[in-house]
């Protein structure tokens, strides 16, 4: 698969099948990203992945936490800055109403749009759940680092005729999920991943957002 079809084809997948995904090839996607990189060579990367059991102990923990503490525990870090300002606000408010009318949710319709979010916190059926963290002693440089390890991941998924889901909706049961992957407190959660088969017939899975054109962020210089 070319670099640029990986691009095109990679979605946040919303639904997955069940089948499971071997241990080498989680493997060998992880040893392929480990060339993204880094200021310094620094690597500041650390990576957490959860099958069977233990991955179905913590879905269990955070659905049972999630009746008392519906907004989880708060998260570490700011996930957005605070008063969103445009054109990212609307971006942002665009990417929810696009979901929720693909899956025919209301925007009134309270009580389906927490239960759409909460299938965040059992990786929406994916076999295989990432969990991505960093030295609290790092700054933003090795945030950016982090970010494109990320990336490369979900681009290698592609490879393997994978999809996954970036989420950063479970930065906010830091303790929890700490436990569960025995995170030392010197490091911070950032984000979890859901990897698997993508469940082609599910209507989610046909959500496709809008991206700028390249002159809405773009200057050049030294072209006539």
């Amino acid at each position: 698969m070319k670099v640029s079809d990986a691009i095109a084809t990679r979605i946040s997948c919303r639904a997955f099948k069940s089948d499971p995904v071997p241990e080498a090839t989680v493997r060998r996607i992880l040893e392929c990203a480990t060339k993204t990189p880094s200021g310094g060579n620094l690597q500041p990367w650390h990576v957490a992945v959860l099958t069977g059991a233990p991955l179905q102990a913590l879905v269990a923990d955070i659905a049972e936490k999630r009746h008392l503490l519906p907004d989880g525990e708060g998260s570490d870090y700011p996930i957005y800055p605070p008063n969103l300002h445009e054109p990212y606000r609307d971006r942002r408010f665009q990417c929810g109403s696009d979901l929720y009318a693909v899956l025919g949710i209301a925007r009134e319709d309270k009580a389906r749009r927490f239960a759409q979010f909460s299938r965040n916190f059992s990786f929406f059926g994916a076999p295989v759940g990432l969990f991505f963290s960093i030295d609290r002693r790092m700054e933003v440089g090795q945030w950016s680092d982090l970010g494109m390890f990320i990336h490369a991941v979900m681009l290698l998924a592609r490879e393997e005729g994978l999809h996954t889901c970036a989420q950063e909706a479970w930065a906010i049961w830091p303790r929890t999920v700490a436990h569960h992957i025995e995170l030392p407190e010197d490091r911070m959660l950032f984000c979890g991943m859901a990897l698997g088969v993508m469940d082609d017939a599910d209507p989610v899975n046909t959500l496709r957002t809008e991206r700028a054109p390249v002159n809405a962020f773009t200057t050049f210089h030294g072209w006539p």
